[in-house]
């Protein structure tokens, strides 16, 4: 998306931020570009160069002179995908752990990014991002359903599914804990954390409205484990990770916002093991829906849980298991004998 947009800044408009006014009236362009944008003189009210916090009156034209796409910073790999389906338009990938979505600084190569373009080499790259095709991302160690663009108009319109919260994001979490209700909601607004810049957190006075809805699955009480499904009707970095952890449910394996010494107490030597090799956060996204931005198909994505993730779960359903009829007997047996 590439020249200049005119924008009439309605009279229910009036008293409202102009980089306000703007991230509701283009979703397409996340607000550090509209920030730039405005911070390098793009954004014009009657020839003027305007500021972010301006207040509207309401009534006046709002110009926008959008830049042509950047070259982007990322060379092509080829990297294997794991494609769960593709059209012209669009992709969608059940992205590995330990993956990091998009290039940044001391994770150049290696990137979901780097084998999309070299996969598609067609990529969208919207108001000059250097972050072709990505319409969200998950965690470098959390896996599961992405989806990406391979044209702009795809993308503008998948990102406004995205702000409106209309997008279906499923996860999988197992949690240190015992959660004691059966469903809840967290809704809690997230920011960067006034201490730690690689946290977020909602200690912060701007915070953005992060909501979580959170089921029980599966609890284990032996070992205080809690397995989730989670829902997430807003998508803030870390949100999953955060609002649990700060609920004292940390996500097993979270070597951010998690606990060592949760791992490490438990009992059990064999799924303390299993716990430890992971490497990784117990988070898998594991369903994603949206509708196709072209077709207008409702779409729906699944993918099973990493081999490492279900080997915890699979070990757990054994250990927790009800004893058969035949184990029963035997146990009773053993215990007339012992008598």
């Amino acid at each position: 998306m590439t020249g200049s947009r005119e924008l009439l800044a309605a009279r229910e408009h009036a008293g409202e931020r102009l980089d306000l006014f703007l991230a509701g009236q283009l979703p397409e362009l996340t607000r550090s570009q509209l920030k730039r944008l405005i911070d390098d003189g793009q954004v014009t009210i009657a020839s003027a160069a305007v500021k972010a916090g301006l207040k509207l009156r309401g009534g006046e034209v709002v110009r926008i002179l959008l830049p042509a796409p950047e070259p982007v910073a990322a060379e092509p790999e080829a990297i294997p995908l794991t494609i769960l389906y593709e059209d012209p338009h669009l992709i969608v990938i059940d992205k590995p752990a330990h993956m990091v979505v998009h290039p940044a600084p001391g994770h150049r190569g290696g990137t979901l990014v780097n084998a999309l373009l070299h996969h598609c080499r067609d990529l969208s790259g919207i108001g000059g991002m250097l972050r072709p095709g990505i319409v969200h991302r998950l965690d470098k160690d959390t896996s599961g359903v992405m989806v990406a663009t391979k044209d702009d108009r795809t993308h503008q319109q998948l990102a406004r599914q995205f702000k409106a919260h209309t997008i279906q994001r499923r996860y999988r979490a197992l949690v240190h804990g015992l959660v004691q209700n059966e469903h809840g909601t967290i809704d809690r607004a997230i920011g960067r954390h006034p201490g730690q810049r690689l946290k977020m957190s909602s200690s912060t006075r701007r915070g953005r409205r992060a909501v979580t809805h959170w089921q029980v699955l599966r609890r284990y009480d032996r070992d205080r484990l809690t397995l989730l499904d989670l829902t997430l009707e807003t998508g803030r970095t870390h949100q999953i990770r955060v609002h649990l952890a700060e609920m004292n449910l940390p996500v097993v394996g979270d070597p951010l916002y998690g606990n060592t010494r949760q791992a490490r107490g438990l009992a059990d030597p064999h799924l303390r093991k299993l716990i430890e090799q992971l490497g990784r956060q117990f988070l898998h996204a594991w369903q994603l829906g949206f509708v196709h931005p072209l077709s207008a198909a409702e779409m729906q994505f699944r993918a099973p849980l990493p081999p490492e993730l279900q080997a915890v779960i699979d070990y757990l359903e054994q250990k927790y298991a009800p004893p058969t009829a035949e184990m029963s007997a035997c146990r009773h047996s053993t215990s007339r004998e012992s008598a």
